[in-house]
């Protein structure tokens, strides 16, 4: 209670780290699904799209870079 409470000894693991040590082709798979998803919003980025829609790329491929980072982390770990 307030602070006395039993904390966790290494650090927190999310449900798809978890997910992707035990299945380590879906981590390929899922990595191989992000690298053309990068490629191809790249693309819709370099033709030019309206703001709004620029806009959403743009976070869209934060979103995809940063997991493809997570996922570069992890098959390293092994």
């Amino acid at each position: 209670m307030f602070g006395l409470e039993k904390k966790p000894k290494g650090p927190v693991q999310f449900d798809l780290e978890i997910e992707l040590k035990e299945h380590p082709e879906k981590a390929q798979k899922l990595s191989k699904e992000v690298d053309e998803r990068i490629a191809k919003l790249k693309n819709l980025l370099r033709q030019g799209a309206e703001t709004e829609d620029f806009d959403e790329y743009g976070v869209l491929l934060h979103g995809y870079a940063s997991l493809q980072r997570v996922l570069k982390r992890l098959t390293q770990k092994k």
